[in-house]
């Protein structure tokens, strides 16, 4: 349970960077669908490169081909469904406030539970409605700052991305079950998800033609950063836990780590604003809901959890 926790702390870090750097992207007019599908057509090709070494790809494809449709399904919901909303969510909120929504996926990744006939860890919902709080204050903030019609276009293209990421990412665990490594599963899903990712490069052309340079390279940078590094470590980290619902639901809560990693990279990369009393005090309860999520678990075994049918 501690190397879990240790490797969501770290992927956390790493996912930051997407934070930060789509709002970079989102400033220097980059369209957001580029920032979305680049991520992925880049991690495509690093990722080959690693399972060529791992002399694993025949075993990925054979997987795949026994059972194409759950891949591409799959695939398309945990990465296609999670980063293109999140990705566009960034074009109406600072990287903080995105990052602080975003932890709703925490509470999404406990409500899926029954879905794979599994108890609901009790405790770390109730927890979990502590970081609920903290979305709403920070909602709150931005509502008073913009229209509700730019407020509904952020918050709900997360709710997508909330529920998706946790959805595909357990429906692939139990796919592949222990046919495959962490890093082979995630060269799957990005393969498998090439098509959802290749309509909405199309998209992005046609709005606004090729992307810039420096959308290019900073795309680059969290396909390394936030598509390779954070995922891997992240989905080995559910990996490891995947048959205990309780620890699973802690892993899954290590991602609000982002919110603190991404006001930082706003305000010395790039020199935004410090949230407001009512935002920190929202990011503040997102952290405590956190830390709470991570005390509710005592060991391996622990089993106080509510069955919802």
């Amino acid at each position: 349970m501690k190397i879990a926790l240790i490797y969501g702390v770290i992927s956390s870090i790493f996912f930051a960077f997407t934070f930060v750097l789509n709002s970079s992207m989102n400033i220097s007019g980059g369209h957001w669908a580029w920032s979305a599908s680049l991520r992925y057509i880049f991690m495509l090709p690093l990722l080959y490169i690693i399972i060529l070494k791992q002399n694993s790809l025949h075993k990925i494809l054979s997987s795949i081909k026994n059972n194409m449709s759950s891949w591409i399904l799959w695939s398309t919901v945990g990465f296609g469904l999670f980063y293109a909303p999140l990705t566009f969510a960034s074009s109406y909120g600072q990287s903080w406030l995105v990052a602080g929504c975003w932890q709703i996926t925490i509470v999404a990744g406990i409500l899926l539970t029954p879905l794979f006939k599994q108890k609901i860890p009790l405790k770390s919902l109730l927890m979990s409605f502590i970081i609920l709080i903290g979305v709403f204050l920070i909602q709150y903030e931005q509502a008073s700052e913009v229209n509700f019609s730019q407020v509904l276009l952020s918050i709900i293209p997360i709710l997508i991305a909330a529920f998706s990421y946790p959805l595909g990412n357990r429906k692939m665990m139990e796919v592949c079950g222990d046919s495959l490594t962490t890093t082979e599963r995630v060269f799957g899903m990005t393969l498998c998800s090439m098509p959802f990712w290749i309509i909405v490069a199309s998209f992005g052309y046609i709005k606004t033609g090729m992307p810039s340079s420096s959308q290019i390279i900073q795309s680059f940078v969290v396909a390394i950063f936030s598509g390779i590094i954070a995922t891997i470590l992240f989905f080995k980290a559910t990996d490891l836990v995947k048959n205990n619902t309780s620890q699973l639901a802690i892993i899954e809560a290590t991602q609000s780590g982002e919110v603190v990693f991404t006001i930082l990279g706003e305000i010395f990369i790039l020199g935004g604003n410090i949230p407001t009393t009512t935002g920190s005090i929202g990011l503040l309860l997102i952290i405590v809901g956190m830390i709470l999520n991570s005390l509710t678990t005592s060991g391996p075994n622990k089993t106080e959890n509510l069955e919802i049918s």
